[in-house]
């Protein structure tokens, strides 16, 4: 898929979730979905790493393990929750608990940055609405590792995103507005691959 098809394919769970989010709101679900997928592509190759470096680290009763689990990641980030989108779907009646549970498995920077979305009253409401297994699902269903999609393409996805958004608000389309923690967490996701 080529950017265009993936915004597009993206932008498509505002049909799922539109009886239950205003216009105005599909961007609480689709920004952060958007960032967890393409975390959970980014780290999909060292994922195993992480969790087992983890486990020896713990097994020595350490404590403070983020700087060497971020070398076993490979990133300035990394994820020591069991799941990943995949596994999350795979145990559909604690989806909303085991998303919970992925997120705050994020290093302490990323979770810093992913709970400026304040996604998780946006969990409750799509579990609520019966929706949450849908739309993650579809999240699912788009690849978007780095080797499939590189920084500068996934930095034009957010941004059309975005621009959806502000078109759908009828707002001037001109405008956009990227919050500083993203650009950040987006400048860190294009610059973590070069510290070696």
């Amino acid at each position: 898929m080529n950017h265009s098809e993936i915004v597009s394919f993206l932008w498509g769970v505002a049909d799922l979730i539109r009886d239950t989010f205003k216009r105005g709101k599909y961007q609480d679900v689709i920004l952060p979905l958007t960032v967890l997928r393409r975390l959970d592509c980014v780290l999909a190759d060292t994922k195993e790493a992480v969790l087992k470096r983890q486990a020896q680290l713990k097994g020595k009763g350490l404590e403070d393990l983020d700087a060497q689990l971020r070398r076993a990641s490979g990133f300035a980030f990394y994820n020591t929750s069991r799941y990943d989108f995949e596994k999350l779907l795979a145990d559909a009646p604690h989806l909303a608990a085991n998303l919970r549970n992925y997120i705050a498995g994020f290093s302490p920077n990323m979770r810093e940055v992913l709970e400026k979305f304040d996604f998780d009253n946006t969990i409750s409401k799509l579990d609520e609405a019966g929706l949450l297994f849908q739309v993650l699902e579809r999240f699912k269903n788009v690849d978007l590792h780095p080797d499939k999609i590189d920084n500068p393409t996934m930095g034009t996805i957010f941004e059309e995103l975005i621009r959806k958004f502000n078109e759908a608000l009828n707002e001037n389309p001109g405008e956009h507005f990227t919050p500083r923690d993203v650009v950040h967490l987006m400048v860190d996701l294009m610059l973590a691959g070069d510290e070696d």
